[in-house]
Order: structure tokens, then sequence, then C-alpha cells
């Protein structure tokens, strides 16, 4: 007896947020989701080649490393950039630096 009637009112201001609720963890979940398969693919993919990776010439070691799309560059102590094909790794070109 000392309890209050029902607001027959509130009810469709409480199904609204009930749906405004599960439609944000929805989000959240998928988003989660996408941002495990975006890491899962990152870490899967083939690694780019490194310094230590690249074989460089007899007497000479790297003092920079750089890198475009399908091409990789060392900067020797010898003042010399050699620039590296990514597919085969072969050795394209060789620029002189000079001072």
């Amino acid at each position: 007896m000392d309890q209050a009637p029902e607001n027959d009112s509130d009810q469709p201001l409480v199904t609204y947020l009930k749906r405004l609720v599960t439609a944000m963890a929805i989000v959240m979940i998928a988003g989660f989701v996408v941002l495990i398969g975006t890491l899962v693919i990152r870490l899967n993919a083939d690694p780019i080649p490194l310094p230590d990776r690249v074989t460089l010439p007899a007497g000479v070691s790297a003092v920079a490393f750089t890198q475009g799309t399908d091409w990789y560059a060392v900067v020797t102590d010898a003042d010399t950039i050699l620039i590296y094909d990514r597919g085969t790794g072969a050795l394209t070109q060789t620029v002189g630096i000079d001072r």
C-alpha cells in the first residue's frame, strides 16, 4: 500500500535507454573485433628488411637505413648509398657521396 503507482510515461524512455545501451555494446564489441583483426593481420605480415638482414659488401658497415615501397637503401661508412630491390634483395644501384 505504501508503493507508488508505476508511471507509464517513463516506459518509452526506459525502452529507448535499453536499446541505446545494447547498440553501444554491439559497437564496442565490433570495434574490439576489428582491433584484434588488425593486430593479427599486421603481426602476420612479412617483416620489412632491416639492416641486420642486408648483405653488405666486404669491409663496409651501415651508418643509416631507409626504405621506399619497392626498394631500401643503406648508407655506408665508405660514403656510398647502396640501393637494393625489396623483392629480390639484389643490389640495384650504388651512389657515391661527394663532399
